[in-house]
């Protein structure tokens, strides 16, 4: 799986709004300083996320961006979905659309197993997690793994 950096972006500063969380709207100028992001590239990244919900917007003196509900109600998937939108595409299609003949018929199937695993992880971990600095323990203990740190 390959994370896009606009997908980067949009976790890092979901985390950092939910590290902020009940002090109020933090301004888009301080999240791109904060976590070294394009300014114009973030304001767009937020717009997408406002647009799904994710984080709402304030204007005026005071205002900023805040988080759209709890972060503990904000999972990682929900994220990247918002500003990427399904977790996993073939060439542009679910993988359950596709079908293959012959020798690389099985191939829908591993296809389908992929998506499911990385929703399970990625549906599992919220911004409140990053936040705080703590992962779910089923994450945890794969990443606890040798095998998982692997390059390839």
């Amino acid at each position: 799986m390959r994370i896009s950096r606009k997908a980067h972006y949009a976790v890092r500063a979901t985390a950092a709004l939910a590290a902020e969380e009940g002090k109020g709207p933090v301004t888009a100028e301080r999240l791109a300083k904060a976590q070294d992001i394009p300014l114009t590239f973030l304001l767009k990244i937020l717009s997408e996320l406002r647009h799904a919900g994710v984080v709402r917007s304030h204007r005026g003196a005071e205002g900023g961006y805040e988080l759209a509900r709890p972060a503990d109600r904000i999972s990682l998937a929900d994220v990247i979905r918002a500003v990427e939108g399904p977790l996993a595409n073939v060439h542009e299609a679910r993988p359950e659309e596709i079908r293959y003949e012959g020798p690389a018929k099985p191939l829908r199937e591993v296809w389908v197993a992929v998506r499911a695993n990385l929703r399970a992880v990625l549906e599992s971990v919220t911004v409140a997690d990053l936040a705080r600095g703590t992962l779910p323990e089923p994450v945890k203990a794969v990443t606890s793994t040798r095998d998982a740190w692997r390059p390839h």
